[in-house]
């Protein structure tokens, strides 16, 4: 992190940002090229304009993706919110076939499912690559699955065989929650990933950037999500002099990233410990944040998360209810009791209520946080 600030020379004059078409915006420039070092890559787009994650990798998706072309997911169906951007879902409030999804664009999607025990079925990719797979997705969390979320030496195995058989087939990986756990990301030369795309309310956010996503990877690729987030010949955009956060917030990350791992072993000892099963396990290897634990039951998952809210900052007095959501299929619960509203990279917790009824943790700006949560949890559940 250090190198890449000062190998850019990041200095006062970057945090001033601009408004209307945002040209010349240097901050804007030095921090594409922060990230573009971070990630080992050739280009990044980092901008406020990108409402979430899914945001981001919509971009991705509808920049690279041409009418007739496949998209193709080798990691088994992808998180709730891209099921409505590629046509597998609508949104309860719409009736009309026509929702603006990929499958309206005349793009076509595939998934490979995973084993049994929710891995990366390698020795099938061959075989499900057609002449029209333009793109091979790879979600590396696990989103709202019970699995393991992908290491990046599978992400690189993966890249090594879809470009094996088919080196034109552009390798897309959705990174949502795993940014800086590791040394490297998918991009690194070593892994090979074509494109990544995240959001700046999780990890690289740092808890301070308030809004944003990004894109990074090849150059022509990323300029074909930047040609969709704003128009074709559209460059830049006005960084509303968010600059500073989003520097001081990148520069953060890591020690963020890092308290949230520490909580998620917490919580992985303590849950195990008392007989619940947990992905990962205390012991196991992680790649990203997330720390999921099957409750088995509708009310613990409930109490769990009402446990978080107690012991968040803000909206404390709140309690939350199971709902409906936009981009979820399920009702989902939410404990976020955050100062950016859907910063998971702070203390949260949710998850669909549906079978198993698993609950994912994630965030926390230390982990003795999550020591708080897990009394009030355990005695909400009638554990302790």
């Amino acid at each position: 992190m250090l190198a890449a600030y000062r190998t850019h020379r990041v200095g006062a004059h970057h945090f001033a940002g601009v408004e209307g078409y945002g040209h010349g915006d240097l901050g804007r420039e030095v921090i594409d090229a922060v990230f573009a070092s971070l990630f080992d890559c050739e280009q990044a787009l980092v901008r406020p304009q990108f409402v979430s994650g899914t945001h981001a990798i919509a971009a991705a998706l509808f920049g690279v993706l041409r009418p007739g072309d496949e998209l193709l997911s080798v990691t088994g169906r992808p998180y709730d919110t891209l099921e409505e951007v590629i046509g597998l879902r609508r949104a309860h409030h719409q009736r009309a076939a026509d929702t603006g999804s990929l499958r309206d664009f005349g793009i076509s999607y595939r998934e490979l499912d995973l084993s049994p025990l929710g891995l990366v079925q390698f020795d099938a990719i061959q075989a499900a690559l057609r002449p029209q797979t333009r793109m091979v997705l790879v979600q590396r969390s696990c989103g709202y699955a019970l699995r393991p979320s992908l290491a990046m030496h599978d992400i690189a195995r993966i890249v090594q065989l879809v470009k094996h058989i088919r080196p034109d087939i552009v390798l897309f990986v959705d990174n949502c929650y795993g940014e800086l756990v590791l040394d490297i990301e998918p991009t690194h030369p070593s892994v090979g990933a074509d494109i990544v795309a995240g959001s700046l309310i999780k990890n690289c956010g740092g808890t301070i950037m308030p809004t944003g996503g990004y894109v990074a990877g090849k150059a022509r690729y990323v300029k074909l999500a930047q040609n969709r987030m704003a128009a074709p010949g559209v460059e830049g955009a006005a960084s509303m002099n968010l600059n500073k956060a989003l520097l001081q917030g990148l520069f953060l990350s890591p020690q963020m990233v890092g308290e949230a791992l520490k909580g998620a072993l917490l919580v992985a000892q303590v849950m195990s410990d008392l007989g619940f099963h947990v992905s990962p396990a205390a012991d196991a290897a992680r790649s990203d944040i997330i720390q999921a634990v099957r409750l088995g039951e509708r009310d613990k998952l409930i109490a769990f998360c009402r446990a978080v809210q107690r012991q968040s900052p803000v909206g404390a007095y709140i309690l939350p209810e199971p709902g409906q959501t936009p981009g979820y299929g399920d009702e989902v619960i939410f404990a976020d009791g955050t100062f950016v509203d859907g910063s998971t990279l702070e203390l949260s917790a949710d998850g669909p209520l549906r079978e198993p009824y698993v609950v994912y943790a994630q965030g926390g700006t230390h982990w003795t946080h999550w020591a708080l949560v897990l009394e009030d949890a355990l005695q909400e559940m009638g554990l302790a």
